[in-house]
């Protein structure tokens, strides 16, 4: 089947049937970005959430110098909560370190646990230092999948003043922050994220031992061999 021609995909995204304008919009998956985002931008207010939702998330992996400004003001303003955390979600993606206030902003006045917790991911994902502070709040949080959000984060930035905090989380009783727990200290080679790795690769859940053995593996390869 032959790829469609940018006309065709651009025509394509004005369908009254919503599985055309997906299809469209899947399509446009191989299109450079400076083509696909002018494209993206017909169905960003589309009726469908779905499809919303697929736009925003194409603008993230199509990064061009409008996407930063339109995926801002839609994490921002836009009244379903679920399009601001797919917003949120894209910025982690575009990798811009400028998306640090407004994804600080989300985490801290958003009233939505799912924007907090995309906005902990993306913080990770743009791998900005500054993250810290919000990070260790986000440690505290109710929300259980925030905890894992801010243990994987505080990893991405390799914040090895961290570790203290992190390493309560090694006997909670949800596998998945384990999990997390066991992922992030690959990245802070530290003394004690190395004793907490060889408690964690006996964790009775196998994704946890496995997720330990491989960070273990990662901190011998960097020089980490001993306690």
């Amino acid at each position: 089947m032959p790829t469609p021609s940018i006309e065709e995909i651009s025509t394509q995204l004005e369908s009254p049937n919503l599985r055309d304008r997906m299809v469209a919009l899947a399509s446009l998956r191989d299109v450079p970005a400076e083509d696909a985002v002018p494209l993206i931008k017909k169905v960003l207010d589309d009726d469908s959430l779905q499809l919303r939702s697929m736009a925003i998330f194409a603008l993230g992996v199509k990064p061009t110098p409008e996407c930063y400004p339109i995926l801002v003001k839609i994490l921002e303003t836009d009244p379903d909560y679920g399009i601001r955390a797919d917003a949120a979600g894209a910025l982690g993606y575009l990798g811009d370190t400028r998306a640090f206030e407004a994804l600080s902003r989300a985490f801290y006045e958003d009233t939505d646990w799912l924007v907090r917790f995309s906005a902990a991911v993306s913080l990770g994902n743009i791998k900005d230092s500054r993250a810290r502070e919000i990070l260790y709040k986000a440690l505290e949080s109710e929300e259980v999948v925030i905890q894992q959000a801010a243990i994987a984060a505080l990893g991405e930035i390799k914040d090895i003043n961290a570790v203290d905090r992190i390493l309560r989380f090694a006997q909670a009783e949800d596998w998945l922050v384990r999990q997390r727990l066991a992922e992030a200290l690959g990245h802070l080679p530290t003394p004690k994220s190395l004793s907490a790795l060889k408690y964690l690769e006996k964790d009775g859940h196998p994704h946890v031992a496995e997720a330990a053995r491989v960070s273990l593996k990662r901190l011998e390869e960097a020089g980490m061999t001993n306690v």
